[in-house]
């Protein structure tokens, strides 16, 4: 009797367990190749893993396999029918059901959540927060029109995906058919796998008719239907959905089938097994084949290809540039080098040069089309005071390209347009704001030096020399800046430019205020007539007096720029330090509508609070 029980235990268990081993499966589904040459198809493996599945197409591993699981951050769009046939009781066991399924989200899923009835509208935009999402469930009511716009749902949430990163998820709940949308089903299908969207269809109570198109979004999509006979059962069906999208990955790759060609998909997960699949590239591809190697995605933007345009002809540019610029002569000096210049360090020197003079050419064309404008002059003096060694065609390509170095960067690393732009603001902005920061640094220096300088020169014209030789005195003991700004005084003297205009032109080229005075009044003085030394005496003590009050000023209010300081600062180091230490606390501030509301009031405020304060405390003599 013994081994009869034993056998007889053996069998019932075997039964309980062969449907949960049938069921216990790698399954590979919506293997999607209107993306050609992007590939996509969705595993859902029988219990969730870390370890990303393994794919070979024809038997070869794919490329550069992207794997991504459903279980880490993803865009999910909660579309609930509130027709006038969800009244009452189904529609609070609906939404209960689905705020329960926000509330136990991931932290970096973003939630948006869209109701339709009459016709389909967005309550919410996408936020990783739940107090939208929340808070619109919660005070959701039954539409006042009859019908239901199911595929205007489905449509409008594929819509919204579209401008989303990562993976994309439609859980949408319904109790009837469509009767009221304005597309039809396989546009909104179309919609979905346009976005890269997973439909998850539920049906409360559906008869045959209700099912089919549901079953039909879920199969083309990738998703999975769910049936419900009552809305009672909504939150184990909700509950089953965010433990299928832990166990679920979505894979793409870029494939090398041609149009027409029949490829074979085999996905494995160790050591759950192992899923295939046979797809076959639609020939519509063979006429007119996308993008689709290896750039980001943002290239194929409508910036995108403004950029690479750009790019291209500056490659063009360039080798006309060196094409054109190279000397007729160049194959006689080639021949005569080695016997008129000598060792390799000479011959490097000259390939330099000649590299160098290859932009010659774009340079000389810039300056013709831009030198004439107010832009390229402002930009030529802030050179000149700032003493850099570059000409203002020379610093205009090199904000270009550091701009478009860093959209190039942003346009990598998957930043939007807006992105993209403000990366090519701020990189064509860091050169100009650095040559400011040394041409004002460079100008306080002369300014105090300026005193000293004055002095000098009034006991050079009292030891009888001239005024011209007071300047070269100041050339020949002075420090910079001064120095060599006064010997360029000299030098313009030399070539015959009068000694007033070349006075002016360097308190222009510095942009002292205090040395504007000095020459005006050394203009005056020297047209009169009059006594030099005692002028410069005057005018020295006069810039002292002056520099000393300013430093007065801003020693009396060093308090409130201080005040300034931290008021400005206070703020940002606040929200720094609470996101550090509590980045949960944060969140309704940084993905909620109202968060982002009152970023935006708190930093109009707070530049609008900094203007007046920059006010109070700044003083101009």
């Amino acid at each position: 009797m013994r081994p009869r029980f034993g056998v007889l235990i053996a069998v019932i268990v075997a039964a309980l367990l062969a449907p949960l081993a049938a069921s216990a499966k790698v399954t590979l589904r919506n293997v999607d190749a209107t993306g050609y040459p992007t590939m996509r198809a969705t595993v859902v493996a029988p219990v969730a893993s870390r370890n990303a599945p393994t794919l070979t197409e024809n038997g070869r591993p794919v490329v550069d396999l992207n794997a991504y699981n459903l279980s880490a951050a993803k865009s999910v769009v909660v579309a609930i029918d509130r027709s006038q046939s969800m009244k009452g009781k189904r529609l609070q066991d609906a939404v209960a059901a689905a705020r329960k399924f926000v509330a136990s989200k991931a932290p970096s899923d973003r939630v948006a959540v869209v109701v339709f009835g009459s016709s389909a509208v967005a309550l919410t935009g996408f936020s990783s927060s739940t107090i939208d999402s929340d808070d619109a469930l919660r005070t959701m009511a039954v539409d006042s029109k009859s019908g239901t716009a199911l595929y205007d749902a489905l449509g409008l949430s594929s819509q919204l995906l579209s401008h989303e990163q990562g993976a994309r998820v439609v859980v949408l709940l319904t109790d009837g058919q469509d009767v009221s949308s304005l597309s039809s089903l396989p546009a909104a299908i179309n919609s979905a796998e346009k976005a890269g969207a997973l439909v998850y269809p539920i049906a409360v109570g559906a008869s045959a008719t209700t099912k089919k198109p549901l079953e039909e979004m879920a199969r083309k999509t990738g998703g999975a239907y769910h049936g419900a006979a009552t809305t009672s059962a909504l939150a184990s069906v909700y509950s089953s959905i965010s433990s299928e999208l832990r166990r679920t990955w979505r894979v793409e790759y870029v494939t090398g089938a041609s149009p027409g060609e029949t490829v074979h998909l085999r996905v494995s997960l160790d050591p759950e097994g192992a899923a295939s699949s046979n797809v076959t590239v639609p020939e519509s591809f063979a006429a007119a084949t996308p993008h689709g190697g290896g750039l980001p995605t943002p290239f194929y933007s409508a910036l995108g290809g403004l950029v690479l345009t750009l790019l291209v002809a500056f490659l063009v540019l360039t080798a006309a540039g060196l094409l054109f610029a190279g000397n007729k002569n160049s194959w006689v000096k080639g021949r005569l080098a080695p016997h008129i210049e000598g060792g390799p360090r000479g011959r490097r020197r000259r390939e330099k040069g000649e590299r160098l003079a290859a932009f010659a050419g774009l340079f000389r064309m810039t300056e013709q089309a831009f030198s004439h404008r107010n832009v390229w002059k402002k930009v030529q003096t802030l050179l000149e005071r700032a003493d850099v060694p570059l000409r203002t065609v020379e610093f205009f390509y090199l904000m270009g390209g550091c701009g478009f170095l860093l959209m190039l960067f942003a346009a990598l690393t998957g930043r939007s347009t807006l992105g993209m732009l403000i990366a090519l603001g701020i990189g064509a902005l860091l050169p100009y704001l650095w040559i400011s920061f040394k041409a004002k640094r460079r100008m306080f220096a002369f300014e105090d030096q300026l005193p000293d300088l004055l002095v000098t020169l009034a006991a050079s014209l009292k030891a009888g020399h001239s005024f011209k030789q007071g300047i070269q005195t100041l050339v020949d003991e002075g420090q910079e800046p001064a120095s060599k700004e006064l010997s360029r005084v000299i030098t313009d003297t030399r070539l015959g430019r009068p000694m007033d205009d070349a006075l002016a032109d360097t308190a222009d080229r510095i942009g002292s205020k205090n040395f504007s005075f000095v020459i005006t009044a050394v203009t005056i003085q020297r047209q009169v007539g009059g006594s030099l030394a005692g002028l410069f005496d005057m005018v020295a003590d006069t810039v002292r007096q002056r520099q000393q009050f300013a430093r007065k000023i801003r020693g009396l209010t060093a308090m409130g720029r201080a005040s300034a300081y931290v008021l400005i600062g206070l703020p940002f180091f606040i929200a720094f330090a609470i996101t550090l230490l509590n980045p949960t606390y944060m969140e309704p501030l940084y993905n909620s509508s109202t968060g982002h509301m009152l970023i935006i009031v708190g930093l109009i405020m707070m530049a609008f609070g900094s203007l007046l304060l920059r006010k109070i405390v700044s003083f101009r003599g």
